[in-house]
């Protein structure tokens, strides 16, 4: 009877040497070549969880359907000549409180561990809360065009046109993308989603309802009108109608572009450090 010994591999010097010689490391990605790979990440999860979309076609076609005859013919006459009004209102009111949904999202990824990983990547370490922010953009495109259209359909007629239309629609996502920091802050801040939801909320209700979305300021109370007059999302209200009624109003278009960069400073800076001290 014969045995025989196994014996273990031994790769040749030369080989290990060939393996083990330092590469070329690949460049790294460039700041704009990582926002959209992020922003892109975004998206995908639109793809797997479509549920998602609900936010983006069946809420805003709710609200516009909802205020339209519930207050149309008390306040206007007619449901269709207070649509007029309204529409540009209602496309905010959607579309600003889509944002909150930013903040739970990024909360989400923090329990799971994820911005774990990504910090660990040779990549600018802004690019994860951008790219983040920049694929939402795309949702509340599709919120502002879905009641576009709903307005379309039910007789909203924007004396500016398509340029006024587009004008206004721009201005809404730059100022929503400025708002969004203000939630990535509070998902950075809170221990849970449900926390981010609640105070979300606290800050959203006064903000969308206690506007010049539904009525003239001029009805109301004057320690009222004070607030509302002073509200970001009256003067992005105003903005939004001017263009769309082809009597752009340059000083609220202007309130709304610096406040928009003012945010951006403020809480984006806010975010990263939190985001880096997590």
């Amino acid at each position: 009877m014969t045995t025989t010994t196994d014996t273990a591999y031994a790769p040749a010097t030369e080989a290990l040497a060939t393996v083990l010689a330092p590469t070329a490391r690949p460049p790294r990605p460039s700041a704009w070549s990582a926002c959209m790979t992020f922003g892109w990440r975004a998206m995908l999860k639109i793809k797997h969880v479509p549920e998602q979309l609900f936010d983006v076609t069946a809420f805003p076609i709710m609200m516009t359907l909802m205020f339209t005859y519930l207050f149309g013919g008390a306040l206007a006459g007619s449901p269709t000549e207070y649509l007029q009004f309204l529409l540009p209102g209602i496309m905010v009111t959607s579309v600003v409180m889509i944002t909150m949904y930013t903040g739970v999202e990024v909360n989400k990824d923090i329990e799971k561990g994820v911005f774990d990983r990504f910090r660990t990547l040779p990549i600018w370490r802004p690019s994860t809360m951008v790219g983040y922010l920049l694929g939402d953009v795309l949702r509340y495109f599709m919120a502002s065009t879905v009641i576009l259209l709903i307005g379309l359909l039910l007789g909203f007629r924007p004396q500016g046109g398509i340029t006024g239309v587009l004008g206004g629609i721009a201005l809404l996502l730059v100022f929503s993308f400025a708002f969004s920091w203000l939630w990535t802050m509070f998902g950075l801040l809170m221990r849970n989603e449900k926390s981010v939801m609640g105070v979300s909320m606290l800050v959203m209700m006064p903000l969308t309802f206690l506007s010049n979305v539904y009525v003239d300021p001029s009805t109301m109370p004057g320690w009222l009108q004070v607030f509302v007059n002073a509200s970001p999302i009256s003067h992005l209200v105003s903005s939004v109608r001017s263009l769309m009624g082809g009597t752009p109003d340059m000083g609220e278009i202007t309130w709304v572009l610096v406040s928009s960069a003012v945010l951006v400073v403020v809480f984006g800076t806010l975010t990263m450090r939190l985001y880096n001290r997590k």
